[in-house]
């Protein structure tokens, strides 16, 4: 959406709106050839040549090929920390019903952070490319697997305040919950498959049964509860 006070192109030029598009269309391409090829065997040419571009006119968007691969990353990052994000946005608020709650929660997780197409491709891309080319991922490193565990830890802490839950370190809870819930979808889903909503719900019900049954002990404590104080003998 452009801009009330924006600039005006300049006529007989290349538009931003035009620049923008062709942009898109590089990153795109760049993305399918770089997951079907690997960062060594994918080439500018097949690039420009999918994404209806001159091989030029990738040069003068990205320098070099390195730098078009981190901006590929770049690009699906920022679309999966919406989707995650948003998710995040979902996460139970009380304990009324904390099991079908967190197994909810854990399905949309899933289903639209992990096997998504953004979640698969970017998996691929670590598993292929990440030991050859470490450098690479640093954008994925420093975005991706950190800011859930985080963003998780908190919320968990922000639960334990009123459902039954009983952890000391919530960093590490964070961890075990995104294990779990990654531990038993089918195998086909890290291979391009998408499991259906059955398999996911197996799946998430199954990682939050195990979680609670490690972190599920403390009593819930109701609005406006007050503990008993006991006295300790003299």
């Amino acid at each position: 959406m452009k801009k009330p006070n924006a600039p005006q192109p300049k006529t007989g030029g290349p538009t931003p709106k035009g620049q923008c598009a062709k942009r898109v269309s590089i990153l795109d391409a760049a993305a399918d050839v770089f997951c079907r090829e690997g960062f060594a065997g994918a080439s500018i040419d097949e690039i420009a040549m999918e994404a209806c571009v001159s091989r030029q006119t990738v040069y003068n968007h990205y320098r070099e090929k390195e730098t078009l691969f981190m901006a590929v990353v770049q690009d699906i990052m920022d679309r999966a920390n919406g989707a995650l994000f948003s998710i995040l946005a979902t996460f139970p608020d009380n304990g009324d019903n904390l099991e079908d709650d967190l197994t909810a929660f854990a399905v949309r997780l899933n289903k639209n952070c992990v096997c998504n197409h953004d979640g698969k491709f970017i998996r691929k891309l670590v598993q292929t490319e990440g030991e050859r080319y470490p450098h690479l991922f640093e954008i994925w490193r420093q975005q991706g697997p950190g800011k859930i565990g985080t963003a998780l830890s908190a919320l968990f802490a922000r639960l334990s305040h009123v459902a039954r839950l009983d952890i000391d370190d919530f960093d590490l809870a964070a961890k075990q919950f995104l294990a779990l819930v990654n531990a038993d979808l089918p195998m086909n889903s890290f291979f391009g498959g998408v499991p259906t909503d059955e398999e996911l719900e197996k799946a998430a019900r199954a990682a939050v049964r195990t979680f609670l049954r490690a972190y599920g002990g403390k009593p819930a404590k109701g609005a406006g509860q007050v503990e008993e104080l006991r006295e300790e003998p003299v």
